[in-house]
């Protein structure tokens, strides 16, 4: 599944020792979609090669291509989005190359109108 938007919240990185006895670490992002009644998504990137691959930054237009899954832990059930792949929204878009473009020309000065016509000047 995909979800565009902008990431609005980066949550504190977890970390800790597996059962095996191997570290691990994830970090959590909350992103919201530009609808007229906007989203918020909450997904989590897992393993630090994957954080520091993404490198998501606050602020960024990004596309999340997730997997959702379900835990189950003492009678609750829980849910989480693991995000598999990060794509930078307009990151592929062309850089403009070429001569400037010129501002444009200045625009005539509004005529007065009869209330304006009282000279405060003492010349």
């Amino acid at each position: 599944m995909d979800f565009s938007g902008k990431i609005i919240a980066i949550l504190q990185p977890k970390g800790g020792l597996s059962k095996a006895g191997n570290e691990w670490k994830s970090q959590e992002y909350v992103i919201e979609n530009h609808d007229q009644y906007p989203k918020k998504m909450c997904f989590e990137v897992f393993g630090v090669e994957k954080i520091e691959q993404f490198a998501i930054q606050m602020g960024e237009e990004l596309t999340i291509s997730f997997d959702i899954d379900a835990r189950q832990w003492q009678d609750r059930w829980f849910n989480s989005m693991r995000a598999w792949k990060v794509e930078r929204i307009n990151a592929g878009a062309p850089v403009a190359t070429g001569s400037p473009v010129p501002p444009p020309p200045p625009t005539a000065m509004p005529d007065f109108i009869s209330g304006d016509a009282k000279d405060d000047l003492p010349f």
